[in-house]
């Protein structure tokens, strides 16, 4: 138990005295995620006025802020995760776990057939520490995201999501290349160094 205070401890000095949560407070974001997402909108371009996003994972809301102010009051945001979120302005959102399909057909309700422009994904499932069960979990929630988007993204349409480096990420990168024109792998400033996680951004989406 000891060890364990010690550990929690250790992570949150570093985790106050980390730049992006200095940032974050300072201006206005709910999580130092949100930098990740505004490097990739540096490089990508994948947000623009008046699109339709969809944000799995979406929880505390860092991401679904950026983009539902990249798209305006003409876009439209939809966010899912299965924790709470407050509210924020010109995002609706939806609790629930996303491996359920009563769930993910409540979000594809919501969305009334709407053609998606983008699906933005920064799902991770809790961490055990033990590599064997994490990351066929991290996998399966890719494929989750990987098929919700092929549903639902209209030709054209962009996937950004979190990757775990590890078994099964060939295969996967495989797969969304072959649903996707172009795949670019971004290991954002603001992912921590010794996180395996990294964002492939497909753009392009071949439908049919």
């Amino acid at each position: 138990m000891a060890r364990r205070s010690k550990s929690s401890h250790r992570w949150m000095q570093r985790h106050l005295h980390d730049e992006y949560v200095q940032r974050a407070q300072r201006e206005g974001y709910r999580s130092r995620a949100a930098y990740k997402l505004l490097e990739i909108q540096e490089k990508d371009r994948i947000l623009r006025s008046g699109q339709v996003v969809v944000d799995l994972g979406a929880a505390p809301g860092g991401w679904s802020q950026v983009a539902a102010q990249l798209v305006g009051k003409r876009g439209e945001v939809f966010a899912l995760d299965i924790l709470e979120m407050a509210p924020l302005a010109g995002v609706t959102f939806l609790q629930g776990d996303f491996r359920e399909e009563a769930v993910l057909g409540r979000l594809m309700d919501l969305l009334a057939g709407r053609a998606v422009d983008l699906v933005i994904s920064d799902m991770a499932p809790n961490i055990s520490g033990v590599a064997a069960v994490d990351q066929p979990r991290a996998m399966y929630l890719c494929e989750l995201a990987l098929d919700f988007a092929a549903e639902v993204l209209r030709p054209g349409g962009i996937l950004v999501t979190k990757v775990f480096q590890g078994e099964g990420f060939d295969d996967y990168l495989r797969a969304v290349r072959a649903a996707f024109d172009r795949v670019a792998a971004r290991k954002p400033r603001a992912s921590r160094p010794r996180s395996r996680e990294l964002y492939l951004v497909a753009s392009g989406f071949k439908s049919g």
